[in-house]
């Protein structure tokens, strides 16, 4: 089990606790702000595996830009047949024009640590991706994008600022630092969910997306985030290669309530 589960756990929580043009509407605050806390329990076949959590940092610069550092932390319980993972995600989010400007990960799994950096292009159309292991020389690639691609952290905050609606698909070009596509998250109803929170009126989403490997879906995911303003998600599940997981809101701490940034025009048909 040790060589299916390396992997499923970090790539999982960075693909989709977090999720250019084809942005928030700038009608309303933002959906999240510095200092929010969101902590997350997931389950893997049945078994709680590890924890996560999730951090708008306070606003920072970045390549000389000021920024708000969208933070996951990921790490496994002492559990038998489970790699000792702690990873940490850094999404740098530009909060005036709706977009991220890159990331930083650092795994460290099984006491093997990797580095990558991505830095997008100031027109957003291209990324030069930086991957480094312990004890070996960086390797440099550089990869062409769609106008307003995101990674999946800035595509999930980017569509938690939109005004969810019954029935309506939503649309992200995405870059995960190796492979391009398009995550589509339909919005599939309204109802009540329990939680460790309690009981909260919440969204379910579909959403689609196209990861290889350990992380490719039987099925499309499912994803329910609160039917307030803060549109937090409290609940994931996903049915990958290697069995399910699940992964459930704990503990959250809402962050500074933010003004609306100018409006962002959006892609035809997202």
């Amino acid at each position: 089990m040790r060589k299916q589960y390396k992997g499923v756990f970090t790539g999982m929580l960075f693909s989709l606790l977090l999720s250019g043009s084809a942005l928030a509407q700038g009608e309303a605050p933002s959906a999240f702000g510095p200092g929010e806390q969101a902590r997350y329990r997931v389950q893997y076949l049945g078994m709680t595996a590890g924890t996560a959590q999730v951090t708008v940092g306070a606003p920072m610069k970045q390549w000389g830009k000021d920024v708000w550092p969208l933070v996951a932390v990921a790490k496994t319980e002492s559990v038998a047949g489970v790699w000792p993972i702690k990873d940490k995600f850094v999404s740098y989010w530009h909060s005036g024009t709706q977009r991220v400007l890159g990331s930083d990960m650092m795994e460290d799994e099984n006491r093997r640590r990797r580095r990558v950096r991505v830095k997008l292009s100031d027109d957003g159309r291209s990324a030069q991706v930086v991957k480094q292991k312990d004890g070996e020389p960086p390797r440099e690639s550089t990869h062409e994008l769609l106008e307003g691609t995101l990674d999946v952290a800035g595509a999930t905050f980017a569509l938690r600022n939109r005004a969810l609606e019954v029935g309506r698909e939503y649309s992200y070009p995405v870059f995960t630092g190796s492979k391009s596509f398009l995550m589509k998250a339909k919005v599939e109803a309204k109802e009540s969910l329990g939680t460790s929170l309690g009981k909260q009126e919440v969204y379910r989403l579909r959403v689609y997306t196209e990861f290889s490997g350990n992380l490719k879906s039987k099925r499309d995911m499912s994803v329910w985030m609160t039917a307030d303003a803060r549109h937090v998600p409290v609940r994931i599940e996903a049915d990958l290669a290697l069995g399910a997981l699940v992964a459930e809101l704990t503990d959250y701490e809402q962050g500074k309530v933010v003004a609306p940034t100018p409006a962002v025009a959006t892609q035809s048909g997202i």
